[in-house]
């Protein structure tokens, strides 16, 4: 994933999650939005609530994962946040990577 494609200011994600769409499935809530750019920009999130640092960081790491592996399919010029939900913590990659096809087909993002 090269640099320029990442969301990365609390600006950027708030802008995603006021003026975007979201969808959500037992693992993942995506917000996307047009951006108007000929690439398209992700980032990741998962919330205290999901659990410690730790926790945080691999449900981070299995979600960047899952969508390492569709980059290239996604259409561009869309802004999109992946958050982890509470049922993330005791998934196995599998199944995350299964969620994170689903809800990309749902949004119409895979080309």
């Amino acid at each position: 994933m090269e640099e320029i494609q990442r969301l990365k200011k609390n600006t950027e994600f708030r802008k995603v999650y006021s003026k975007g769409t979201s969808l959500a499935n037992k693992y993942l809530v995506l917000f996307f939005k047009k951006n108007d750019l000929p690439y398209s920009k992700v980032g990741f999130s998962a919330s205290k609530k999901v659990g410690k640092s730790v926790v945080r960081n691999r449900a981070r790491r299995l979600m960047k994962e899952g969508f390492r592996l569709y980059d290239s399919r996604l259409k561009e010029g869309f802004d999109l946040v992946f958050i982890a939900r509470m049922n993330i913590i005791n998934a196995e990659f599998k199944e995350i990577d299964k969620a994170m096809i689903s809800i990309l087909k749902r949004a119409k993002l895979l080309k």
